[in-house]
């Protein structure tokens, strides 16, 4: 049994990664809050043994033999080096860091440490997503031509917060949710971007300039493009993925989400035909590869160089939507 360490009393740990950890067959053991009576309120309420208020506390326990970090974004890097100083194991939100130099030098470090460094993508472990990406890789679609994606969606009242109004910790909608787009895209086609432009809008929730909306297209190595929308400001939206190619079309809805739903739709010219998805829950998915990676069996669903890979789509993006540029996207890897 894998013990974690929670560096951040964070509301996606207690929605979905808590739990996952233990279907999983891992423990909550400890979690970082430096506000020390609400560590101790969280730890209570998610039947975690101890709270502690300092990052070095809790990755010099060693009853902690992983980390999951989900504290603002500009805090990542920090904590992550430090987790991985102590030998640690890391499962870290998205995006890895702030900069592209600061995400490949936690990759570099876990890799130097012979640590298991991972990117919480989760996107990429919906049924309906690896049901896409085998039909893709089968040939049902031929030549893989375009995408789209839709993932505008209504950012809820008790997330708005620091992702509206603060700049500084990797706010706006870019950073939040391009960047998942961006791995689900890598995941499904087989590809890597190489190239972005984007306009990002002001609707009126972001503040201090922060984007709450964006479009923009990316183009891949193999030419396939993919248009992209992303938003905290659409009410009634629904998410959705498309791939079309030479020979097909998948048409899958309701599949951006934390949730295990949605279908997908292969359209040819036999007609329609929906896709079977064994949909689960996708952090279950996700911790248990990571366990498997840390007992030596295979590799995080999505690894800290994925991390690096949306990282620096997001970057690229966030740069195009300011500049009206096109904007090379370059890992750096």
């Amino acid at each position: 049994m894998t013990n974690w360490g929670l560096i951040g009393a964070s509301t996606i740990a207690r929605e979905w990664v808590i739990g996952a950890i233990r279907a999983a067959g891992g423990e909550a053991a400890s979690v970082m809050s430096t506000d020390a009576a609400r560590g101790k309120t969280y730890a209570a309420e998610n039947g975690i043994a101890k709270s502690v208020t300092s990052v070095a506390d809790l990755v010099n326990d060693p009853d902690v033999e992983a980390v999951y970090i989900s504290t603002t974004n500009e805090l990542h890097r920090d904590q992550a080096l430090a987790a991985i100083q102590a030998g640690k194991h890391v499962l870290c939100e998205k995006p890895l860091a702030m900069s592209q130099a600061d995400a490949n030098a936690m990759v570099k470090a876990a890799r130097q440490a012979g640590v298991v460094m991972a990117a919480n993508h989760h996107l990429r472990n919906a049924a309906t997503h690896r049901a896409m990406r085998d039909a893709i890789a089968a040939g049902k679609i031929g030549k893989p031509l375009a995408a789209r994606v839709f993932h505008a969606v209504y950012l809820p009242p008790h997330l708005q917060g620091w992702r509206l109004d603060r700049p500084e910790a990797g706010g706006g909608v870019i950073l939040d949710i391009t960047v998942h787009d961006a791995d689900t895209l890598r995941f499904v086609l087989g590809d890597d971007p190489v190239e972005a432009i984007a306009f990002g809008q002001s609707g009126g929730m972001g503040k201090s300039g922060l984007e709450d909306a964006v479009m923009g297209v990316l183009r891949f190595k193999s030419g396939v493009i993919a248009q992209f929308h992303d938003g905290f400001t659409t009410k009634y939206a629904k998410t959705g993925f498309e791939v079309h190619g030479s020979d097909g079309s998948l048409v899958a809805s309701n599949v951006m989400t934390q949730r295990p739903v949605g279908r997908v739709t292969l359209r040819n010219a036999e007609g329609e035909t929906e896709l079977e998805c064994k949909n689960t829950n996708l952090y279950e998915v996700t911790l248990r590869a990571f366990h498997d990676a840390v007992a030596g069996k295979g590799r995080p669903s999505a690894t800290g160089e994925d991390g690096v890979w949306s990282l620096a789509t997001g970057l690229a993006v966030v740069e195009s939507a300011r500049t009206g540029k096109v904007v090379k996207i370059e890992p750096g890897l």
